[in-house]
């Protein structure tokens, strides 16, 4: 167990007004770890009025933390907990719009010797970062991931869709082996990765992932980053426990099959992406196993259900659930098919490139970044000492595919 745990920054990147309640609580459950972090980031991508109105939402509670600290109070007992007050900042998306560039601006900006993801509409369990915290005690652990729970809208899991394509919502998916295992890349929304492994090998790739209003739902940055790594640093361990939970809302929509079917079209585009990227045994290793072994045990998993008297009482809709497994499988290798015939026609481009520390730039002079109206960053609780406002862009290397 480690005595003196780590500096966290966590990172959350947000789009949409139509989320405030998710925000509030993805924040919200930040600031009740059991490990509190140094400071949380909201990267608000391109969209004024949210960046505005969380810097209202967060300057006022700030206001409200120093009157309480006035008056002794460095903590307030809410149920019986501790709410730790840490450091706040709202943040512009200094780069090109789309997940990539935000989670990009908050690295720049971050001063924790960790870095954590967190999805915008998820809420973390309170030992989250801890269980993040202790598998770096290995110097050679590079990222640590966790599991994600689905939370589904309709407050049940629909009957046709099969746990081996949870992936499809943004959660751990069944085939993933349990606790605290070594593995080939991290699922982005709930990550942390080591500060020193973005210099080593750059931000996240810009043009891969998701943009809004992008028409489709398009993923594996994390992927194509976590591949980089293990080239760029000899010997790194990337890890996933799965005791460093997250609950992620899965919206009604994306309980349709419709959307089942596009986001397993869309994986397969982002493969073809990947593979051009870091080759094909690399970007394909995991996928192998996936769909030799695990995909199959689950279409025989689904029709043994079927049939089966207490299977079909107990977890109904098991030829539905087969008969996604192979419909996902169609769709994500048509995906992939198309995208290596457009990556070799080279009609995409993604970059990929160093991470200017914000403090490198301040220093050099370089404008800061502010929102319309004033600064982009706003700070709640005692500020730690460290260097202003102002993330650069990433420094692009252009791979033509």
């Amino acid at each position: 167990m480690n005595t003196c745990p780590r500096s966290f920054s966590v990172v959350i990147c947000v789009y949409t007004e139509d989320r405030w309640e998710d925000i509030l609580a993805a924040v919200d459950s930040v600031c009740r770890q059991s490990l509190p972090p140094l400071e949380t980031l909201l990267v608000v991508d391109h969209n004024t009025a949210l960046l505005e109105r969380l810097g209202r939402e967060y300057g006022e509670r700030a206001a409200r933390g120093e009157e309480r600290a006035a008056r002794g109070e460095e903590q307030v007992a809410r149920a019986g907990e501790q709410v730790a007050r840490a450091e706040i900042r709202v943040l512009a998306n200094a780069g090109p719009r789309g997940l990539s560039a935000g989670r990009n601006t908050g690295i720049a900006h971050a001063r924790g010797e960790l870095v954590a993801f967190l999805d915008d509409d998820a809420v973390a369990e309170r030992d989250w970062l801890r269980f993040f915290d202790e598998a770096y005690e290995n110097p050679r652990v590079l990222a640590v991931g966790g599991r994600t729970v689905p939370a589904w809208s309709s407050g049940s899991r629909p009957g046709w869709f099969p746990e081996e394509f949870d992936w499809v919502v943004g959660c751990t998916y069944r085939g993933l082996p349990a606790g605290r295992v070594r593995v080939r890349n991290v699922l982005g929304g709930n990550a942390s990765f080591r500060r020193s492994a973005f210099d080593a090998a750059g931000g996240f790739a810009t043009g891969i992932g998701r943009r809004e209003g992008d028409g489709r739902p398009l993923g594996c940055e994390e992927t194509e980053l976590c591949i980089r790594l293990a080239g760029a640093v000899p010997g790194a361990v990337l890890l996933i426990d799965d005791r460093a939970v997250i609950h992620h809302k899965v919206p009604a929509v994306r309980e349709r099959f419709g959307y089942f079917r596009e986001r397993a079209y869309a994986e397969g585009l982002s493969k073809a992406l990947v593979a051009r990227s870091v080759g094909t045994d690399k970007g394909l290793e995991s996928e192998r196993r996936y769909t030799t072994r695990v995909l199959p045990a689950g279409v025989v998993r689904g029709v043994r259900d079927a049939f089966a008297v207490r299977a079909r009482r107990d977890r109904p809709g098991g030829l539905g659930r087969a008969g996604a497994i192979v419909t996902g499988v169609t769709a994500a290798a048509a995906g992939y098919l198309v995208g290596r015939l457009r990556t070799r026609g080279g009609a995409v481009t993604f970059s990929s490139g160093s991470i200017e520390r914000e403090g490198a730039r301040s220093r050099a002079g370089t404008p800061l970044a502010e929102s319309p109206g004033g600064s982009s960053q706003v700070a709640t609780g005692p500020r730690s000492p460290g260097p202003g406002p102002g993330p650069g862009p990433t420094s692009a290397r252009e791979a033509a595919v």
